[in-house]
């Protein structure tokens, strides 16, 4: 069980820091989704039943969808002014 903790503090660290360094915008908010992940599971390991729901629920969850919805409407947005710019 402690091996499993630390690894999952590993990959909190790794995902912080890969965040950091993306160049891909959905590649960022797919690594923060799973830092979320990883984040509730270690909130259930450390009993914390409500914590782990409230960070399933929102951090994976909602947050993402909205990120995803963000990235979606700039590649829009851009998408128009490259249109805009040929024209």
């Amino acid at each position: 069980m402690f091996f499993f903790q630390v690894l999952l503090l590993v990959f909190l660290i790794l995902c912080a820091i890969a965040v950091s360094f993306t160049k891909k915008i959905i590649s960022a908010v797919i690594i923060f989704m799973s830092y979320s992940i990883a984040m509730s599971i270690l909130w259930l390991m450390l009993e914390s039943p409500d914590l782990a729901l409230t960070e399933a629920a929102v951090g994976a969850g909602i947050t993402s969808i909205i990120f995803f919805l963000v990235v979606k409407r700039i590649n829009t947005i851009e998408e128009a002014r490259s249109n805009d710019k040929n024209k």
